[in-house]
């Protein structure tokens, strides 16, 4: 079972939903939501460093645990419900900064 501010690997589809790849995504529903579901609320995160104003720079210093490869972005507007079963494996945690982060600009973005 994936834990709130888990990076995990998933095949993501592309939006117009023609194929996926496999993309890091940070896990952001609860705890009791993930055990109690059998899916998992994500967002994104790319290597693309193009700025949008819903997403932000990541770097292994925001980590609690793993690394990442390189720098990227969280993209808080690329939000999917995924089943918990197409997890190919978790590499990491975000620090509570940084889904404090994500939780802000989502509320921004709902406004």
């Amino acid at each position: 079972m994936p834990n709130q501010r888990d990076i995990v690997l998933v095949p993501v589809p592309f939006t117009d939903l023609s194929s996926a790849r496999r993309r890091p995504v940070i896990v952001i529903s609860n705890d009791e939501y993930n055990r109690i579901t059998d899916d998992v609320l994500v967002v994104a995160m790319t290597s693309n460093p193009a700025a949008t104003k819903y997403s932000f720079g990541i770097t292994s210093a925001d980590l609690q645990a793993g690394a990442l490869n390189r720098p990227g972005r969280v993209r808080v507007d690329k939000v999917y419900t995924l089943a918990q079963r197409i997890i190919v494996k978790t590499f990491g945690r975000v620090n509570d900064s940084t889904l404090n982060r994500i939780r802000q600009i989502l509320m921004d973005l709902c406004r």
